[in-house]
């Protein structure tokens, strides 16, 4: 009796320990479940999946010119992928892909023997679904716990969507090394191709990189990644997906032995639409958002403009390097004469020549549409990759004698003509605390001296005396005449008799925006611009006096073909057609007859400028056809005085300018600027500027506003 009540109660005491454990089992087997639940995103997330996507920069005709990412890739739709590349992963990945429900027993199972028998935590076993689950919501971390919910995850998505979407989605999502996620961005980083073009063997070595990008990468690692593509080859061949003469096929290809070039042609213009784009829209969407950028730029004008400038800059920097008794070694051939990479010395060889270390010339050029205000080419410097400083926009230099079209465009706006007679004498100015005062009781350069010997010396007075290029004066030169040769004295006497403050305004209408000094130095442009404003202000004069600032921006995408932005065209009338008409027509002659002669090679209507500023340390030329107006720059960037003082820009800067121009306009009518109402023309005297006379020899068919040419012989 007493032994079966004990027995009973030991089994009721058991009873209730298996409960009790249980119920714990339970209580951890939930919390298990739902830590391991609670860590997974909802799998209708990723039906608005949206990965890191590339933001591409077009040209004016729709070229795809450039890609920002932070992750290169771009998202094609299955029936666009190759079937190779498609066959390939099956064969590889996860050959049951069609089968299972997410996850692969047998290869769980694989693994874990594998992580058993190595120590060490496995890659595979891992089908597409689940690569796919953990490539797109779950971190890299090999653990069991991010296992546990790769799988559960990898169920979901299978009951979620059918295999041709997971697949898609799988083949987009993946890396491919380089940089590149998705299949169609590695077919262009590693073979620069679009993706339908793919042969069976490039297709195969995509595939094969999967598990180890940087082991397979056939740039570093050739070998290996042959083998590995071999491997994809014969598991195809096992599958059945393609023939033993196919496969053999593609294992003759060649690898891919260098990536596609980095170097593209306008980068600073890629970098200029990066600093106006990027703080608008935020990192995130200008980075990851692929938006769709139009822009104004014409890639194929901009690479014949790269390539002529540093060719005509390297010369000048030779000719330099020659008078000062230095030997310049062209880079692509400093080897020549001395040893490939790697080799050893031997006796008798000789030592490869050092290229010395000089101050490299820098340069600028710059065009845009007279009437849009389009940019078509910005070359920011010789190489972007050693200097990232854009001197279109960024390097604010001296314009020299090219800033005189503000001065002339004064002038005529106070009702002078291009026949008018100005001082070409020399003169002394004294600043008196408050204003430049010009001193000019004596005419010739004796009186003139002893005149202002008693400001000379004194802390009161600040002297100066402005003079030619090259020295000397001609007494008396019509406004055309000192325009073309560029004399500065007239530019002087112009800027005293209209006042800067004048000039300053003029320069403003036109789309100057940086300071300017109330002074008659600034006659000769002592001022500091940037060349993109410098050419933009005179390009108003070339647009019959319509002010229109450039841009770069035809209108920005969002991934869907939603514009976010569009350009639109703001037009101000900041010179009368008139007035604009003569200065250009001026500046026509500066090509045809004076300090511009070089862009005459052209055989075209050019209103052209030259400058060269204080000490010969900016070389300018800026020239403008109806259609497009151009502009170039070229100095050092520490000031340094070019050629020691020898140089002018139109000696050096307008030839290259010339030579960029004869590739950019081969294709473009012959076109001379259009002649507003209200203007007539009438043979003058080009010494006198008044009316010629039928045996004149140096008569000139000049143009004036109606009613304002002269009328006496």
């Amino acid at each position: 009796m007493l032994k079966g009540i004990l027995r009973t109660l030991k089994t009721k005491t058991f009873i209730l320990l298996f409960l009790g454990v249980s119920f714990v089992f339970i209580l951890l087997a939930a919390g298990f479940t739902y830590y391991i639940v609670s860590g997974i995103p909802p799998v209708y997330e990723l039906e608005d999946y949206s990965p890191s996507l590339t933001t591409k920069v077009f040209d004016k005709n729709n070229n795809l010119i450039y890609e920002f990412s932070v992750e290169k890739r771009q998202l094609v739709p299955l029936e666009e992928i190759p079937v190779d590349i498609q066959n390939a992963v099956i064969a590889m990945e996860d050959r049951e892909f069609f089968n299972h429900s997410g996850f692969s027993v047998k290869g769980i199972v694989r693994a874990l023997m594998s992580d058993i028998l190595t120590g060490k935590a496995a890659q595979g076993g891992s089908t597409l679904t689940q690569q796919l689950s953990r490539g797109v919501f779950l971190s890299k971390e090999k653990k069991l716990v991010r296992k546990i919910r790769e799988i559960f995850l990898a169920v979901q998505i299978e009951h979620a969507f059918s295999k041709q979407e997971i697949l898609q989605l799988y083949l987009n999502e993946i890396y491919l090394g380089e940089g590149a996620y998705g299949v169609k961005t590695a077919a262009k980083r590693y073979f620069d191709k679009d993706l339908q073009d793919l042969t069976l063997g490039e297709s195969a070595m995509l595939i094969g990189v999967i598990p180890l990008p940087s082991r397979y990468n056939p740039f570093s690692n050739p070998e290996q990644a042959k083998n590995r593509r071999a491997l994809v080859l014969n598991s195809m061949l096992e599958m059945g997906f393609i023939t033993p003469k196919e496969a053999e096929i593609a294992k003759a290809e060649p690898l891919p032995t260098k990536k596609s070039s980095a170097s593209k042609p306008g980068l600073y213009f890629i970098e200029h639409i990066r600093r106006l784009l990027e703080p608008k829209y935020g990192f995130d969407t200008f980075w990851k958002g692929g938006l769709n950028i139009y822009t104004t730029i014409d890639i194929e004008k901009q690479a014949i403009a790269e390539k002529i400038m540093d060719e005509k800059l390297h010369e000048y920097d030779k000719k330099i390097m020659e008078n000062l008794g230095i030997e310049l070694v062209d880079e692509n051939i400093a080897k020549e004469d001395g040893l490939e990479e790697n080799e050893e010395t031997t006796e008798g060889q000789k030592e490869p020549k050092e290229q010395p270390d000089y101050p490299k010339l820098q340069g600028a050029f710059y065009m845009r549409d007279v009437k849009t205000g389009a940019i078509r080419i910005m070359v920011g410097g010789r190489n972007y990759e050693e200097s990232r400083f854009n001197r279109v926009t960024q390097a604010k230099r001296q314009p020299g004698s090219s800033f005189k079209p503000y001065v002339w465009m004064a002038a005529l706006e106070k009702g002078y003509t291009p026949t008018s007679v100005v001082r070409d004498l020399d003169m002394v100015f004294y600043f008196d605390g408050n204003n430049w005062r010009m001193f000019d009781e004596a005419k010739d350069q004796y009186s003139l001296a002893l005149a202002s010997q008693s400001f000379m010396y004194t802390k009161d007075f600040d002297v100066w005396a402005p003079k030619n290029f090259g020295g000397g004066s001609s007494g008396l030169s019509t406004l055309r005449r000192a325009l073309e040769l560029s004399k500065n004295l007239v530019a002087i006497n112009l800027i005293d008799a209209v006042t800067p403050k004048k000039v300053i305004d003029v320069a403003r209408r036109a789309g100057i925006k940086g300071s300017l000094p109330n002074a008659p130095a600034l006659a000769l442009g002592s001022a500091v611009v940037t060349l993109e404003e410098h050419l933009n202000a005179l390009s108003t004069f070339a647009n019959k006096g319509i002010q229109i600032d450039d841009y770069a921006i035809e209108r920005v995408e969002d991934q869907n073909g939603r514009v976010l932005e569009q350009h639109i065209p703001f037009e101000k009338q900041a010179f009368t057609p008139q007035d604009a008409y003569l200065l250009i027509n001026m500046m026509k002659g500066v090509v045809a007859r004076g300090t511009g002669g070089a862009a005459r090679a052209l055989k075209r209507p050019i209103a052209g400028k030259t400058g060269t500023s204080q000490n010969h340390r900016d070389m300018w030329f800026i020239g403008m056809t109806p259609t497009y107006a151009a502009g170039a720059w070229m100095g050092y960037d520490d000031d340094t005085s070019q050629e020691s003082g020898k140089w002018t820009g139109g000696g050096t800067v307008a030839p290259w300018w010339t030579s960029i121009m004869q590739e950019v306009l081969k294709d473009e009518p012959v076109e001379d600027f259009p002649v507003p109402d209200g203007i007539e023309f009438v043979f003058v005297n080009t010494e006198t500027g008044k009316l010629a006379l039928p045996a004149d020899r140096n008569k000139f068919l000049e143009a004036f506003k109606k009613g304002t040419a002269p009328s006496s012989f």
